[in-house]
């Protein structure tokens, strides 16, 4: 059996009013624990717009991107919480806070939910290094955009949907659309250069597609190839 590592955005489990959309979540854990062409393995958590919150309000106060860091892996381990209670008895019952702690868990053949691990690192990074040691075929990265685009949609109408794409042509975009405020807590992009290093050294396939509506994630997990979404793999 395939074993998958998902990667799930924090803003993806709260509504627009920043409750936490229990249906939604429901709807995730659900989805995960009733398909079996895969075996989940982990689930990480981000931190998302809670996360970037408190650390906005906490730069009013000091000027320091590592504690800023914490507090986003702190909200990214609350955020897992919550997947953790959904699961129930499914899930190992503590939160891995490094690798030494993820072996231990992997043991056990339990669901593993986890957040970040160490500031300066993107749960990007946590997802494919957590895939890398535990030997699995496949990322899933569920995020608030449909895939990787040739250059940021956001600020270029022509921007387009790139299917398929290697790590080195990521790197390319990566490298173009590189700012300076993106490697500052709270900020990390979907792929930053730390996360784009594992994936070369670790050859992971990654599949990358939008988790505001599940029923994509839900074809992918049924074993559709034909998803909505960006493909990396070299």
């Amino acid at each position: 059996m395939n074993k998958i590592v998902i990667k799930i955005g924090g803003s993806l489990l709260f509504t627009k009013n920043l409750e936490v959309d229990t249906s939604k979540v429901k709807e995730f854990c659900n989805i995960v624990q009733n398909e079996e062409i895969y075996d989940t393995s982990v689930i990480v958590c981000g931190g998302g717009i809670i996360a970037r919150n408190y650390i906005k309000a906490f730069r009013k106060f000091r000027d320091n991107e590592s504690l800023c860091d914490i507090i986003g892996i702190e909200v990214s381990r609350i955020n897992a919480r919550i997947l953790q209670g959904v699961f129930g008895d499914h899930a190992y019952p503590v939160i891995p806070k490094n690798m030494e702690e993820l072996a231990k868990a992997l043991i056990t053949q339990k669901l593993i939910i986890m957040g970040g691990l160490q500031p300066g690192q993107s749960t990007t990074s946590v997802a494919l290094e957590a895939a890398e040691y535990s030997r699995a075929n496949h990322v899933v990265i569920l995020t608030d955009v449909d895939g990787i685009y040739d250059k940021d949609p956001k600020i270029h109408r022509d921007a387009k949907l790139v299917k398929k794409i290697t790590p080195k042509k990521l790197q390319t975009i990566i490298l173009n659309e590189f700012e300076a405020n993106q490697a500052l807590a709270g900020e990390y992009r979907i792929f930053d250069l730390v996360s784009l290093q594992i994936l070369k050294r670790s050859n992971i396939k990654v599949t990358l597609m939008s988790g505001k509506n599940l029923q994509e994630f839900k074809r992918y997990i049924n074993g559709s190839k034909d998803i909505f979404g960006t493909e990396i793999s070299s």
